[in-house]
């Protein structure tokens, strides 16, 4: 599914999506990936809401994000309690829905000049 939008500060634009890949500027990517308007994490760990672990967690805080956006692949799955903790003690502003959803929600943000991440998972 194409979801370019021309406008915004950052220089990360997801452009498409389909189960399993993500097209961010002109690159395609088929790994779990972290993206904010001026960073791009290619290979973030985990596959799978399951995988998620606190490391994982901290890297993105340490990103300094107003939201963070997690797409949990073709269909909604939700992370346990103590991932929305951890963002809730940090102030950090965290949704969770399906990769696709993610992606245009994300490019909204960016478009707003939102400080936003999105943690997407591939699996």
């Amino acid at each position: 599914m194409d979801i370019t939008q021309e406008f915004g500060p950052g220089n990360y634009r997801i452009r498409a999506y389909e189960a399993g890949r993500v097209v961010i500027n002109e690159h395609s990517y088929t790994d779990s990936l972290v993206v904010t308007p001026d960073r791009l994490e290619a290979q973030w760990p985990p596959r799978t809401v399951a995988e998620l672990e606190p490391a994982h967690l901290e890297f993105i805080a340490a990103l300094q994000p107003e939201v963070v956006l997690l797409g949990t692949g073709p269909r909604l799955q939700f992370p346990g309690p103590e991932v929305m903790d951890f963002f809730r003690r940090k102030r950090i502003g965290f949704e969770t829905m399906d990769t696709a959803a993610a992606c245009r929600t994300f490019n909204v943000l960016m478009a707003e000049g939102r400080a936003v991440a999105a943690a997407l998972l591939m699996a």
